[in-house]
């Protein structure tokens, strides 16, 4: 009989829970964590038979701390510790090949992005996942154009509108939504389903569905509609796909401890040295975060 009370304990604890649960995120002043990002994105155009096919690569390290606990919102500092960052294309070869620890005087792109590291910006948080608001993403910018050396004013501003459109406050935003915004606004149940969406060059229509809840780790799927639309210099994309997701997250904290997205999309794109013509676009995309334990500069 001894023996009872650790056989049912070891029981309850080991078996999937189907009562309904809260997800959200739960933290703490001082709360850190480190997210280790992987992505490949695959672009394919087709021309009067020809196939152009560019690959862009990103890997880096994102720091996420607390510094602000509220009722329902919570402020965070996001860190970039690390950034790599390479494209190919299938005609021209590599043009651009980026390690932001590796700074050369003699390389603009490396002295640009050498100084995005270590300067946090502010988002606020909500217990969903959603991101209400991005402080410092301007101010970002600002110190990463000068960084480049440029001295005229014209060139100078020109970089500043390219990077705002990646590392500005609201581009931030939307970027990583994808990787937080994914909690209900309800209690839910294995097997419930719900709904989100957020907006941006890369607009997503979510459906997420909770396929498991064990004591100290959650899985939840998603799939989504997509909508890319990026209008550039000397390039805009129309493009619309869908978008799959698999994600474990810690449900002490909320935070994920894995997510791998996956997408595709299909559509056109124009280059303005090509006036109006249309070129048939496809473009496949990988993206996984994983949280890591430790990280050593």
């Amino acid at each position: 009989m001894k023996y009872f009370t650790p056989l049912l304990f070891l029981l309850v604890y080991s078996v999937p829970l189907s009562a309904q649960s809260i997800l959200e995120y739960t933290l703490e002043k001082g709360d850190t964590f480190t997210i280790k990002q992987d992505a490949e994105q695959i672009i394919i155009q087709e021309l009067d038979g020809a196939t152009h096919e560019l690959t862009n690569k990103i890997d880096g390290i994102l720091q996420f701390k607390v510094l602000t606990q509220r009722d329902s919102t919570y402020e965070i500092a996001l860190t970039f510790k690390d950034l790599n960052l390479k494209m190919t294309s299938s005609i021209q070869g590599e043009l651009l090949n980026v390690r932001a620890k590796e700074i050369s005087e003699d390389d603009m792109q490396s002295k640009v992005f050498s100084s995005l590291l270590n300067s946090p910006v502010q988002m606020i948080l909500a217990k969903t996942g959603d991101i209400l608001e991005v402080k410092g993403g301007d101010s970002l910018v600002v110190k990463m154009a000068e960084a480049s050396g440029l001295e005229d004013a014209f060139s100078l501003n020109m970089m500043k509108k390219s990077l705002q459109k990646e590392f500005g406050s609201e581009a931030l935003s939307e970027s990583y939504k994808q990787m937080t915004f994914i909690y209900p606004k309800k209690p839910v149940k294995i097997g419930d389903s719900w709904k989100n969406e957020y907006s941006g060059k890369l607009g997503a229509k979510n459906t997420w569905t909770l396929e498991a809840l064990m004591k100290d780790e959650a899985t939840i799927n998603g799939t989504a509609d997509v909508t890319m639309d990026v209008i550039e210099l000397a390039t805009t994309m129309k493009l619309t796909g869908t978008q799959q997701t698999r994600i474990t997250t810690d449900t002490a904290s909320g935070f994920i401890k894995f997510m791998n997205v996956e997408g595709q999309s299909k559509g056109t794109s124009t280059m303005t040295q090509m006036g109006d013509q249309e070129i048939p676009t496809r473009i496949k995309s990988k993206i996984t975060y994983e949280r890591i334990d430790s990280y050593v500069e």
